[in-house]
C-alpha cells in the first residue's frame, strides 16, 4: 500500500507557532487492526531511506491507538506514520501541541483518511488530490509531446505545460494568501522558485543583452521564502534539496565564495537549533566530500570561525576535537600557503634531500608505497606526462616512499622508471610529512610553484598537465594587464 508519495518531493515543512502547549496528542482510528504496533516518524532535512521514530503506540480492540506528548522539543513538521509491517505508511502534518483524531481505514489509504480537529490536514489532503490531477495532466501532455508531428503543435502543447504549470503556483499563492501563517502556507512559501521576469534584459549601456540576468536573479531571489528562523523545517524534506541546488548548481565552486555563501546562511539561521545545527553539518560535509581542489580550505575556515567558536554546540567534547584536530593537520597545507619543509635520505645516493632545496620552476611531490595497488597503477600514467609534457614546462619530481623495506622501494623506482626523478624515503620516520602535508592515503600528489607555493593537491595525472596550463594563462593575462597599464 503506497503512502502520499507525491507531496513528498513538492512540500513539507512546520511552522513558527505561539502555542503554550507543548507536545502534541494524535489518536489514529483504523477498524479491524489490532494487537499491532503502529509507529509516528519524522524526517530529518531530507528525505533519508532510513526513517527516525519519534513514538510508537499499540492498537486496542476497536482499533485505536493513541500517541501523547508533552516534551518541550517537539516542533512539529512533517510526520509519518508506519503501520508494523513499516511499509504501510501515510504523512500527517503536526503542529505544537496538536490535539488531532484520524480515521484511516486500512483499505482507504490514502485517499479514504478523514481528520478531527485538523482543518490543515484535510486542506492537505485536497491539495494532494489536486496534485493528482495535476501530474495526470502533465503525463497527458508527455505523450502528446511524443506524438506532435508540427512545430506548432509542438509550441501549442508547451504553452499548455506552461499555463498548468501557473496554475499550480496560483493555486499555493492564494493558499498562502487565505490562511498566513498556517503549517501548509509555510510550506508553500519554503518551495517557492524564483520566476525570472520574461523579456530581454540588457547592460547599463541599455543596447548589450545581459547574458548572466537569468542566473544572477535565479541566485539572488532563491531564499527570498524560506524561513531562516523556522526550526520545523528540518522537520521535512525540503531544506536538505534546497542547499544542494544552491551550492552545487549556483555558488561557484570557489573557496571565497563558498565561504561567503555559507556565512550569510550560518547568519540567517543564527540562534536556532535544529535550522543552525543542519546548516552547519551539511556545509560542513559539502566542503569535506567535495572533490573540487581546494575545499579543504573551506573546512578549515568553518572549524576555526564557527566550531572553535563554541557554535557546535550539539558536539561532545571528544566529537569537537576530532573537528579541531582535522583542522590543524590541513591547514599548513591549503593552496596558497609555503609548503612544509621535509628533509629525507635520497633512497640511491644517501645523501639528504631537501624539498625547499629543489631548483624547478614547478616540483610536483608524490607521496606513495610500493605495495599500494593505485600507486603501481598511477606512477606509469605519472611517467609518461613526465616525459611528454612535465619534464619540458621544468617541473622536477620528488617522490617519498612512505613505508617498504629499501629493496622493495629501489625495484619500484627502476620497474617504473623514476630513476632521474629525487627519490627519498622515511627511513627512520622523523620527518612528520603524515602531519605536514596530511598524508592518509596514497598516492598523495601535491603541485609546487617556484618559491614552493602550492598550487594544486591531491592530484593524479589527468589533471596535473591542466592545472600548470591554467597557472600559466593567470599568469600571461596578468603580464597582459600590467603591461596595458604602464
Amino acid at each position: 500500500m503506497k503512502r502520499i508519495s507525491l507531496i513528498t518531493a513538492l512540500l513539507l515543512t512546520p511552522f513558527m507557532s505561539s502555542w503554550a502547549k507543548d507536545g502534541y496528542h494524535l489518536t489514529l482510528k483504523m477498524p479491524g487492526v489490532k494487537d499491532s504496533m503502529v509507529y509516528l516518524a519524522h524526517y530529518y532535512g531530507k528525505n533519508r531511506p532510513t526513517i527516525f521514530k519519534t513514538d510508537s503506540a499499540r492498537f486496542d480492540k476497536n482499533g485505536t491507538a493513541v500517541f501523547n506528548s508533552t516534551s518541550a522539543d517537539f516542533v512539529g513538521g512533517i510526520y509519518i506514520l508506519y503501520l508494523s509491517d513499516l511499509q504501510t505508511n501515510f504523512e500527517v502534518l503536526m503542529n505544537k501541541g496538536d490535539d488531532i483524531t484520524i480515521v484511516a481505514p486500512i483499505d482507504k489509504i490514502p485517499d479514504g483518511i478523514e481528520y478531527k480537529n485538523s482543518p490543515e490536514n484535510t486542506r492537505f489532503s485536497e491539495y494532494v488530490k489536486y496534485l493528482k490531477t495535476y501530474s495526470q495532466g502533465e503525463e497527458k501532455l508527455k505523450k502528446e509531446l511524443e506524438t506532435a508531428k508540427t512545430a506548432d503543435d509542438t509550441a501549442a502543447i508547451r504553452k499548455k505545460a506552461v499555463a498548468a504549470s501557473k496554475e499550480l503556483n496560483k493555486y499555493r499563492r492564494d493558499y498562502v494568501k487565505n490562511y498566513p501563517g498556517s503549517l501548509l502556507a509555510t510550506i508553500f512559501n519554503a518551495i517557492e522558485t524564483p520566476t525570472i521576469p520574461e523579456g530581454d534584459h540588457f547592460l547599463e549601456d541599455g543596447k548589450t543583452k545581459d547574458s548572466t540576468f537569468n542566473y544572477r536573479y535565479y541566485k539572488g531571489h532563491f531564499w527570498d521564502n524560506f524561513d531562516f528562523r523556522d526550526d520545523r523545517l528540518i522537520y521535512t524534506p525540503i531544506y536538505d534539496a534546497r542547499l544542494d541546488e544552491y551550492f552545487s548548481k549556483l555558488v561557484l565552486p570557489w573557496t571565497d565564495s563558498v565561504e561567503k555563501e555559507a556565512d550569510v546562511l550560518l547568519r540567517k539561521s543564527k540562534g536556532t537549533k535544529d535550522m543552525f545545527h543542519y546548516t552547519l553539518w551539511w556545509i560542513t560535509r559539502y566542503v569535506e566530500n567535495s572533490k573540487v581542489m581546494g575545499m579543504d580550505e573551506v573546512f578549515v575556515y568553518l572549524v576555526e570561525n564557527y566550531y572553535m567558536k563554541g557554535d557546535a554546540f550539539w558536539l561532545k567534547p571528544e566529537e569537537l576535537e576530532k573537528y579541531i584536530d582535522r583542522a590543524r593537520k590541513i591547514a599548513p597545507n591549503v593552496i596558497g600557503n609555503l609548503a612544509p619543509e621535509i628533509k629525507l635520505p635520497n633512497i640511491a645516493t644517501k645523501k639528504t634531500e631537501s624539498l625547499h632545496g629543489v631548483k624547478g620552476k614547478y616540483t610536483l611531490i608524490i607521496f606513495y608505497s610500493p605495495s599500494c595497488g593505485h600507486c603501481q597503477h598511477e606512477m606509469p600514467s605519472i611517467d609518461s606526462l613526465y616525459k611528454e609534457v612535465l619534464k619540458s614546462k621544468g617541473v622536477k619530481m620528488f617522490t617519498v616512499a612512505t613505508e617498504g623495506e629499501e629493496k622493495a622501494i629501489s625495484d619500484f623506482i627502476k620497474k617504473y622508471n623514476m630513476g632521474e626523478w629525487i627519490n627519498t624515503w622515511d627511513n627512520d620516520h622523523t620527518s612528520d610529512y603524515h602531519n605536514k602535508f596530511d598524508v592518509y592515503s596514497t598516492p598523495t600528489i601535491y603541485l609546487l610553484d617556484e618559491k614552493k607555493i602550492i598550487k594544486g593537491k591531491r592530484l593524479d595525472h589527468h589533471n596535473i598537465a591542466g592545472l600548470i596550463e591554467m597557472i600559466e594563462k593567470k599568469e600571461k593575462d596578468k603580464d597582459k594587464k600590467e603591461g596595458a597599464s604602464k
